[in-house]
């Protein structure tokens, strides 16, 4: 039997979003809210100690979280908090899994939890042999918010939780007294709680079971009940309209910024750049205003990025220069290779060392050998280029038929003239050349020189006579 288990709370419907999206699955500092609760609660127990409860979109939120490895309970009707753990309760029951001695109850709209606040709520609730511990928070203004009582000033000890709804009007008078609110996060000693849940009653005008009632009847039966404050009210409030979920994000994306720059990373304008939690770069990269670094990026040293660009799930590596305006998704640059401005990585390209992807390039699934360059206005997709070769500007492979994908291949120290076509499936071979303006449908062996073009026919004197022609036709001859 573990000792400790945690439930996350996940399958209310969040109406005031006013959204079709389950809230949990909003996505707050690049993660969908769930996500980053399942990923604190998983550096405090293994991922098949954690029960998430789910109800509405049950499937849709069951499929985010099942790569974590977690387990889920369904909660078909929600009928409040109480009647959730109720579900999970008999679960245990019903699964023949042997409870934990204590659970964690964690909500799954609250993203900024710490892994070290759930520590001190579980190291809390042991050290004071509690039935129930109570984290809460003391914000500016906690109208709307469940008060916590405590049995005396300075006291971890808890008389009860009263909602705003209940104050008495001497309660309401002194809100100095009454700033402590209950962050609907909790510990248990699992046999107090499950000894009470059949015990919660409906009889409210919700008709839910709440869970906070169970404070109360321990108090009653002198059970003990304490509580904690967060370090911060942020970590503990959770987002009920699209504003409050952008406040939470702008949180989120400060704090990752803040431990970007504490580890040496030059971050100018922090507050004008999109990190993600995610993303993870090296000291002594430069990252400047207005971009956006997404998903599981990583970003090596002494590498800038210039502003407007927007990086999603790269891996670059050292001193790497991102000029301005560059689009990247799920793609590799390799050691001092200089991209843009305004280049275009798509999925599954692989840039060299040193290689230069210049202003309007644009690649997809395409490996470009160290040092070679493509500076201007190509297109290169389903391609695999050598070392050191020369891409000249206006270049395309054409990859597609219509039907299928083809390969070009361009071998090392290669050059390739201006506004040529490479019809693919075709080889370069290393070391030859395409003159300008070619269309090259076959094979070029090494060493070659390949010119897939009309020859040139001059007239002279063709523009004076058509002009001369068109002034007769007018009718004016002069």
């Amino acid at each position: 039997m573990s000792q400790f288990g945690i439930v996350i709370m996940a399958a209310g419907k969040g109406t005031r979003l006013k959204s079709a999206r389950p809230k949990v699955l909003h996505a707050v500092g690049g993660k969908a809210l769930l996500l980053h609760v399942i990923e604190a609660a998983k550096t405090q127990v293994s991922a098949h100690d954690i029960l998430v409860v789910v109800g509405h979109q049950a499937a849709q939120v069951q499929a985010a979280a099942q790569p974590t490895g977690v387990r889920f309970v369904l909660q078909p009707q929600q009928l409040g908090t109480g009647h959730a753990l109720q579900c999970v309760r008999d679960w245990y029951a019903e699964t023949g899994t042997q409870p934990p001695t204590h659970l964690i109850v964690l909500s799954g709209d609250v993203p900024l939890i710490r892994p070290e606040t759930i520590a001190a709520l579980r190291n809390t609730h042991i050290e004071q042999d509690a039935a129930m511990t109570i984290l809460t928070a003391i914000p500016p203004d906690p109208t709307g918010y469940g008060r916590v009582l405590r049995k005396q000033d300075g006291t971890e000890d808890v008389a009860g939780i009263v909602e705003q709804k209940s104050l008495t009007e001497d309660q309401l008078a002194t809100p100095e007294r009454l700033r402590e609110i209950n962050s609907g996060i909790y510990a248990f000693r699992t046999t107090a709680l499950f000894d009470r849940l059949g015990r919660l009653a409906n009889t409210n005008s919700a008709g839910e079971f709440y869970l906070t009632d169970v404070a109360g009847m321990l108090v009653n039966d002198n059970e003990r009940v304490v509580a904690i404050a967060a370090d911060s009210v942020d970590e503990v409030l959770g987002a009920n309209t699209i504003a409050e979920m952008m406040h939470l994000d702008a949180s989120f994306r400060a704090r990752t910024a803040n431990r970007l720059m504490a580890a040496g990373v030059t971050i100018f304008r922090p507050d004008t750049t999109v990190i993600d939690a995610s993303v993870q770069i090296a000291a002594d990269t430069i990252i400047e205003p207005f971009v956006q670094l997404l998903g599981n990026t990583t970003i090596g040293p002494n590498c800038r990025i210039r502003s407007y660009s927007v990086i999603e799930s790269c891996t670059l590596g050292e001193g790497v220069l991102v000029r301005n305006g560059c689009i990247l998704t799920d793609s590799t640059v390799g050691d001092g290779a200089q991209l843009g401005p305004y280049a275009h990585l798509r999925p599954e390209s692989l840039i060299g060392a040193r290689a230069h992807v210049g202003n309007f390039v644009e690649t997809k699934k395409t490996n470009l050998g160290e040092g070679s360059k493509a500076n201007h206005l190509a297109y290169l997709g389903d391609a695999i280029i050598g070392a050191g070769s020369n891409i000249g500007a206006g270049v395309i492979t054409c990859n597609y038929d219509g039907v299928n994908k083809h390969r070009t291949t361009i071998g090392d120290g290669v050059f390739v003239g201006s506004d040529s076509t490479l019809i693919a499936p075709v080889t370069l071979a290393s070391g030859s050349y395409v003159a300008a303006g070619s269309s090259i449908t076959d094979d070029v062996p090494t060493g070659a020189l390949a010119l897939g073009r009309a020859r040139q026919v001059t007239k002279p004197g063709w523009a004076a006579d058509r002009r001369a022609a068109a002034r007769l036709a007018d009718g004016n001859g002069s």
